[in-house]
């Protein structure tokens, strides 16, 4: 676990932007909308929202919604990143999307979560990455 390096005022934006892109959420199957917001390591916020399909399997998370506008939006790495549901509670990201963030992320990437604010390690301990394939 880390101490927060965040200003209190950056999550706030990051728990806005969540809460923003949470309401742009295609989920008419599980009812269940989320958003996610991260802050880049150079200062922009990126935003994603959960997009159901009748075709279960091919359902897009938050997080690989606003990996795309990452990518989409000049590329970088992901500094400190917030998710929420359609109560707007904190919530954490599935396997999948924690292997996600981890590939995209800062060495100094933080999450806020349910329990405060975590680093990598606790999102994803032993994770495995582009360091494992020689790159």
């Amino acid at each position: 676990m880390t101490t927060t390096q965040l200003a209190d005022a950056d999550w706030q934006r990051l728990k806005e932007a969540a809460s923003a892109a949470m309401t742009q959420a295609y989920a008419p199957y599980s009812g269940y909308s989320v958003g996610a917001a991260a802050l880049t390591s150079d200062g922009r916020v990126v935003s994603g929202c959960n997009i159901e399909n009748a075709a279960y399997g091919v359902v897009l998370c938050a997080e690989c919604t606003m990996v795309g506008e990452l990518h989409m939006g000049g590329g970088g790495k992901l500094r400190a990143f917030y998710c929420v549901n359609g109560d707007e509670d904190i919530i954490m990201p599935c396997g999948r999307c924690r292997q996600l963030l981890f590939e995209h992320s800062a060495d100094d990437f933080e999450i806020m979560t349910p329990h405060g604010v975590r680093d990598m390690d606790y999102l994803l301990p032993d994770a495995f990455g582009p360091r494992n394939l020689g790159k």
